[in-house]
């Protein structure tokens, strides 16, 4: 069976600002999102994006208490997949997917894995124009990630 892709917004956002939305289906191939996400998103999809709902609209419902709807939904669908590898970057949703057993990484790790598959040749020129955004992310970070790459 092979690995879903449910990505929250954040990243797509993050990624269409910086003209790099299409690291997702190189790194990938496709991407599963929520109609919440999508809603979110505004700009139109790609095709090699995928609309799907979750079925446990309750657990979504109790998720949105403390997380927003697009990661409420992505971690809802999230759980009822069988191989399924999410994309979030806020903190409280990750705390909450590591909770409930599901593997997740975030923008700057997609970015990460494009340049270790030598999908792009260098993370520091999207890290650049990330930092011209205004996706927060702390230099600290970005560096200690940039020394792993070898950049």
């Amino acid at each position: 069976m092979e690995t879903v892709i449910v990505s929250d917004t954040s990243c797509l956002i993050v990624l269409s600002k910086i003209g790099h939305l299409d690291l997702l289906k190189s790194l990938y191939g496709s991407v599963v999102i929520t109609p919440t996400v999508a809603l979110e998103f505004v700009d139109s999809l790609p095709e090699w994006i995928d609309i799907r709902s979750p079925k446990n609209i309750s657990l979504q419902t109790l998720l949105e208490e403390t997380i927003d709807p697009g990661e409420s939904s992505s971690i809802a669908l999230a759980s009822e997949l069988k191989d399924c590898y999410l994309i979030l970057d806020d903190l409280r949703a990750r705390k909450i997917a590591t909770g409930m057993g599901l593997h997740f990484t975030g923008t700057l790790g997609v970015i990460a894995s494009s340049k270790r598959r030598g999908i792009i040749p260098s993370a520091r020129i999207l890290f650049d124009k990330i930092r011209q955004t205004d996706f927060w992310v702390s230099e600290k970070f970005l560096d200690q990630i940039l020394l792993e790459l070898g950049e």
